[in-house]
């Protein structure tokens, strides 16, 4: 069975992700879409691609697309999932899932209501070296995990018309960087008993700066960073009782960890992606589609219902509310 995939916006993060699909195989490339001809006619071209949708609808509409992966601004990602579900198509959802958690709980629901495949693009927890990692953890070689710390940053001029600074589009760090640095807290932790936020507004009212604390039962932390103005290392460490793993930089795409148990020597392990570590995504959702499955067991749609609320708490917090664009198709 071959899975043919659509692209739902030929933006920057879909040209990444469009040349990882050589490296799995039973998926194939076959249709973009943008609401601009000229743009979705440009991508398919430089990437080979047998059709391009000059309107979002056309490319939910077209019969041999089996899954759409949107790559659209965050605020897009409601209305355009929700239409591709209604269409039967499988969804690789960029990463923030949503705007809102109301609108993730939507794309849920009609998923399991629809039985269509759908799953948030955190290719973080795909990596190779992060396997590694999460197989340390469920061998238990930590003893009693204690803590994860998390950062991420960039630096970025300011200009009110770039998206990351304009509210009406999400921007702001928390849902381009910081759902890293929750994803990867969650993922070894779990939902968190309190989030605590901190952070900075920038001229156009987006959150620029952020530190979130999350707390856990018996004192179990996390303490996460991520910012638009300073340039973190992108490093990750999880404590134990019986050691720690470093994830070296950047750890949303690593190729090394470093377990260090109590009393012995570090153990380096390197793991290097297929192609630019977007394929194992594509893999999952590939092979998950072809098994019949609605969502995958290794990014589970609880887990994306908890980063959403997560990230709403500490924007609320911050002062900034995100809103979904029932505009999008």
């Amino acid at each position: 069975m071959t899975v043919r995939w659509g692209i739902a916006g030929p933006g920057r993060i879909a040209e990444a992700v469009a040349g990882d699909f050589g490296h799995v195989p039973g998926a194939e490339l076959v249709a973009v879409g943008s609401r601009s001809a000229a743009r979705a006619a440009d991508f398919a071209g430089r990437h080979d691609i047998a059709r391009a949708h000059g309107s979002y609808r056309a490319l939910l509409d077209d019969p041999e697309v089996d899954v759409v992966y949107i790559a659209t601004p965050h605020p897009q990602h409601h209305a355009l999932a929700l239409a591709a579900i209604e269409a039967g198509k499988g969804l690789l959802i960029e990463k923030a899932f949503t705007a809102t958690v109301a609108g993730a709980q939507e794309i849920v629901a009609a998923s399991r209501e629809r039985g269509v495949f759908v799953m948030e693009a955190m290719w973080t927890r795909f990596q190779p070296a992060l396997r590694q990692m999460r197989a340390w953890l469920d061998a238990g070689v930590l003893g009693d995990v204690r803590a994860v710390e998390a950062d991420l940053g960039v630096v970025r001029t300011f200009d009110p018309a770039d998206r990351l600074f304009a509210p009406e589009l999400g921007g702001g760090a928390l849902l381009d960087l910081g759902v890293y640095v929750v994803s990867f807290a969650q993922w070894v932790l779990g939902t968190p008993e309190r989030v605590v936020a901190h952070g900075r507004l920038g001229q156009t009212g987006v959150e620029e700066d952020a530190s979130v604390l999350l707390t856990y039962p018996d004192g179990v932390t996390a303490l996460l960073t991520t910012s638009l103005h300073s340039p973190m290392p992108g490093s990750a460490r999880v404590f134990g009782t019986e050691g720690w793993i470093d994830v070296l930089p950047r750890f949303h795409h690593p190729t090394e960890v470093v377990l260090h148990r109590h009393g012995a020597p570090p153990e380096h392990v390197l793991a290097l992606p297929d192609g630019g570590g977007y394929s194992h995504e594509l893999a999952e959702v590939t092979a998950c589609v072809e098994a019949g499955a609605i969502e995958s067991a290794i990014m589970p749609l609880a887990d994306t219902l908890v980063v959403q609320q997560i990230l709403a708490d500490a924007g609320q917090q911050l002062g900034v509310e995100w809103r979904e664009d029932p505009t999008a198709l």
